[in-house]
């Protein structure tokens, strides 16, 4: 059972955070959150934030323990481009791509075992 997170419409080309999805890949959540904050690129913020959000859903929505959890599946996929002007000679502009992209983490991990429902109270009746 996998714990979905998405960053959809993220403002950086899919080749560049692939280069740093590719080296979270396989790796446990704790190791990801410690390679993520020393990698020297931009896009290691968004990547980071992902696997943060994974996290969080595995722990409060899915009841997964936390040092158990690893990231199954990471992918990068091209988002909706957006079309802007260059500026070039004699007045004129040429058309550009700004490449956007979707992050997706799947973390996998164990099982909590489910608290025990508490006993009711019992209550005293006093006698008249």
């Amino acid at each position: 059972m996998g714990v979905l997170a998405v960053a959809k419409g993220v403002n950086m080309s899919p080749r560049k955070v692939g280069v740093v999805a590719a080296l979270v890949r396989g790796r446990t959540v704790e190791d990801a959150l410690v390679i993520l904050s020393h990698v020297p690129r931009a896009s290691a913020v968004p990547v980071r934030k992902v696997v943060e959000s994974a996290k969080a859903n595995a722990e409060h929505n899915h009841n997964l323990k936390p040092g158990t959890l690893l990231i199954s599946e990471i992918s990068v996929s091209p988002g909706t481009p957006m079309k802007r002007m260059r500026p070039a000679a004699q007045g004129r502009g040429l058309p550009f791509l700004r490449r956007t992209c979707h992050i997706r983490v799947v973390v996998d991990g164990e099982a909590r075992e489910a608290k025990k429902a508490a006993k009711p109270a019992t209550v005293k009746k006093e006698a008249k």
